[in-house]
């Protein structure tokens, strides 16, 4: 392997490779299976086949992996070449996915497409696929791989299209790698937030009311709305104003916006009963634009900063929804600032102080927990951006500034800004590690531009504004699966919708007990009260099993004494403590 490359490289080259020799490997056990696409993951690989009339299951899992190792251990040859598309159709013309693959790029007016063999010592290619690579220079480089999971895809992620066979695997350089990563998988099932949050009672799902609509307990709907007022608390110390917009909308706003181009067939559409098209909102900016657009604003004005907590709608495939990770109703944390050009470096510090308050209150913003995305254009596309290219370099320098100044830990990644304006996505590792990215900053001339927004300067001339998209925890569904897969649902006790659960050890303590959990509610605390109904090891079970922050078990001894004794969620040792010290700690 190429030493000159990055440990990240690597992975990336080693589980492309993996996907072509899996690949090889089926066709040698399935002759007639045609190939769909095959590419690298961020944690593994996959590939997709039409098996037409065979039938392949899991069961099949071992002779491929052990056909895979035969491959790996002829040490074949990897050599890219590069064709034109009359040798290319020439070449994969039994592969009728590869040929629609083929004359796409054709269509897009490539002029040649590369492809990869695995060769022997002799020169003799066994496999041939289309690629664009990379890969390492041989098959006996690979390290040590598996398959893990098979499930159904449609050809291109297209409903109307053939439903194809995709098989997933993963691939490390060592069996110690393996080894980790299969740990991780399963501490992550332990963590799952889709079990966690059926046996916490945080939400559910119906069939009546559809995939992908998550309906939230009185707990879930405290964790919600303790995160919303949370963020709304923080950033109002820097002038955020709640406002609120339907949840329908003529298609006409998303015209003007550009969204619509981009994003008509994801969206929810709404027949009323006139001629008018309104769709379900899928997003916030364009109506935060019109709120903006209702009356003429003064520089005096600016910056204008809207806040707002409301659900948006996006139809997802079926197959896509997972758990809270992915649904069709997400309530975004949403906010933009309407500023000044020469505003714009405050207003982006003002939200990356907002960010960092809010997640160092989860313990989610030391040096080894995130990093920074500063998004920018993919200079190779850049048919894909609206707007000004030279407001665009503006836009980017000024959030590599501004992400330099405040001593963020980034990197700039080319082809993932949004298709207005660049951004500063901020990327967490949870408890085991993986990556999700929540809060964003993006910096906008596009959609004011497309909007005709305007403020009368100091010299009375009409000026355009700038626009700066923010989100803190993004959308509340997806950022609640995440925390709950991060705290393995044992919530700190400003977070959790049960802060404490209060134990009298027999019936006699229950009176004492519920003075306790009267005078913990008085001073805003979260108590719930486990009578002496059944025994006071299985209610201590109980308490555990949903991880309430602290157990509070009173007996003789602390009806006399006006004390509580406190155990701490996944700790042995308890502590006797006075009531109202036990409140004020509860209170900080």
């Amino acid at each position: 392997m190429n030493s000159e490359l990055s440990p990240a490289e690597q992975g990336i080259r080693r589980r492309h490779t993996a996907s072509h020799i899996m690949s090889a490997a089926v066709k040698m056990l399935f002759p007639t299976a045609q190939r769909g696409v095959g590419p690298w993951t961020d944690d593994g690989f996959y590939q997709d086949f039409d098996f037409g009339a065979e039938k392949v299951s899991d069961a099949n899992f071992k002779e491929i992996e052990k056909k895979m190792r035969w491959i790996a251990n002829k040490n074949f040859k990897i050599v890219r070449s590069e064709t034109d598309f009359a040798e290319a159709e020439q070449l994969f013309q039994g592969d009728p996915y590869k040929a629609e693959l083929i004359a796409d790029l054709k269509k897009a007016g490539e002029k040649v497409y590369s492809f990869y063999d695995f060769v022997d010592a002799s020169g003799k290619v066994f496999y041939r696929d289309l690629c664009a690579g990379p890969h390492l220079n041989s098959t006996g480089e690979i390290g040590v791989f598996k398959i893990t999971k098979i499930a159904g895809s449609y050809w291109r992620g297209d409903e109307t299209r053939p439903m194809l066979t995709r098989i997933y695997g993963v691939a490390f350089a060592d069996e110690a790698e393996l080894k980790h990563y299969e740990e991780m998988l399963e501490e992550a099932k332990r963590r799952d937030h889709r079990k966690l949050g059926a046996e916490l009672g945080l939400f559910c799902f119906s069939e009546k009311v559809g995939a992908g609509l998550p309906l939230f307990t009185p707990k879930g709907a405290f964790l919600r709305n303790k995160i919303a007022e949370t963020i709304q608390k923080i950033q109002a110390q820097y002038g955020y104003e709640n406002v609120w917009i339907p949840h329908i909308t003529k298609k006409d706003l998303y015209e003007t916006s550009g969204h619509w181009a981009k994003f008509k067939d994801d969206l929810f559409h709404v027949k009323g009963k006139g001629d008018t098209e309104f769709v379900m909102k899928p997003m916030n900016c364009p109506h935060h634009t019109q709120i903006y657009a209702s009356e003429m604003r003064s520089y005096r004005d600016l910056p204008l900063r809207f806040a707002e907590v409301t659900t948006c709608y996006r139809d997802e495939q079926p197959g896509e929804l997972l758990g809270l990770s992915r649904v069709r109703s997400l309530t975004q944390d949403d906010g933009h600032a309407f500023c000044r050009p020469e505003q714009i470096r405050q207003e982006c510090k003002n939200i990356v102080a907002v960010v960092r308050e809010f997640y160092s209150k989860l313990g989610m913003f030391g040096a080894a927990d995130f990093w920074v995305s500063l998004s920018v254009r993919d200079p190779h596309q850049p048919e894909k951006y609206m707007g000004d290219p030279q407001k665009w370099d503006l836009a980017e320098q000024y959030l590599q500034e501004i992400a330099t100044e405040e001593q963020l830990n980034f990197k700039v990644v080319e082809g993932e800004a949004a298709f207005y304006g660049p951004k500063l996505d901020f990327i967490f590792l949870d408890a085991i590690g993986r990556e999700w990215q929540l809060a964003t900053i993006q910096i906008d001339f596009v959609q004011p531009e497309n909007f005709g927004l305007e403020f009368i300067n100091e010299k009375g001339e009409k000026e355009r504004p700038v626009m700066i998209h923010r989100a803190i925890a993004g959308s509340l569904e997806r950022f609640i699966s995440v925390i709950i897969e991060h705290f393995a649902g044992a919530f700190p006790a400003w977070l959790a919708p049960v802060q404490c659960a209060i134990l009298p050890v027999a019936a006699s303590h229950e009176k004492y007990a519920e003075d306790v959990f009267a005078k913990i509610k008085e001073v805003g605390g979260r108590p719930e009260l486990l009578d002496a109904s059944e025994s006071l090891g299985k209610r201590i079970r109980a308490a555990q099993m949903q991880k309430i922050p602290f157990t509070l078990v009173v007996g003789d001894k602390e009806v006399e004494s006006g004390m509580v004794t406190v155990r701490k969620y996944g700790e042995e040792k308890e502590e006797k403590m006075m009531l109202d010290k036990f409140m004020g700690y509860l209170k900080k």
